[in-house]
């Protein structure tokens, strides 16, 4: 059997976390929770929950991932494949199983779950999120001539890949630039639709405009980075 860990950022996710945890295949070794700098009881409730509570208190979602794959490398025995997931709820933990199902039977280094228009509920993505994956995508085509749709941050990756890349971004750009590593690397990748409801609780990114601008001026600041390195 292959050793899935999955590392979940979370920053004032108390009514949320429980849920998570709880959704996630039994197929998975750890749950690796990283309490991103929260003033609520985020940290207590995923360790009531059967978690490992990691913290980071430099905010930033990076910040959180690489906390996370610290914590991993010091450990012996290293996992065969690494998903990372939100702590929001908005996403359906269960369908980690398709997720990493490419993985395990067609040998693909990475997989993205694409938030499928026909498969997200009202109101579950903000017309600013909508646009700027559209653009961002849009970019990543015309310039490396990718088939990526989306930007989930519902995604498994083999831990060794995962590894080769050397993640750097400490904030809003980790997502795009595993992406464009992924890409300038001529790495094996799929798509897989998941479903994507409301998220529990207001987004620390599309709920404000600062988090809005941060990240967009963060993810494309990587691809034109990419696009002329």
């Amino acid at each position: 059997m292959p050793i899935i860990k999955v590392i979940i950022p979370a920053y004032n996710e108390e009514k949320a976390i429980a849920n998570v945890i709880r959704e996630i295949p039994k197929i998975v070794s750890e749950i690796i929770i990283v309490n991103n700098n929260s003033t609520d009881n985020t940290a207590i409730i995923a360790f009531e929950n059967g978690a490992t509570v990691l913290f980071e208190n430099r905010k930033g979602y990076g910040f959180a991932c690489l906390k996370g794959m610290e914590y991993i490398s010091r450990q012996i025995i290293k996992p065969d494949i690494i998903v990372f997931l939100d702590g929001d709820y908005s996403d359906f933990p269960e369908e980690l199983t398709k997720i990493i199902a490419p993985i395990l039977d067609q040998n693909v280094d990475f997989v993205v779950g694409t938030r499928d228009s026909n498969l997200r509920e009202s109101g579950s993505m903000t017309p600013q999120q909508v646009f700027g994956n559209r653009l961002a995508t849009f970019l990543m085509k015309l310039f490396f001539n990718s088939k990526f749709t989306d930007l989930g941050p519902f995604r498994a990756i083999k831990y060794s890949t995962l590894l080769d890349l050397k993640m750097q971004d400490k904030t809003y750009g980790w997502t795009v630039e595993m992406q464009l590593k992924v890409l300038k690397k001529r790495i094996s990748y799929m798509e897989i639709p998941v479903r994507y409801k409301n998220r529990i609780g207001v987004s620390k990114v599309s709920g404000t405009v600062k988090g809005t601008i941060m990240a967009g001026i963060k993810i494309i600041g990587w691809i034109f980075k990419y696009a002329f390195k």
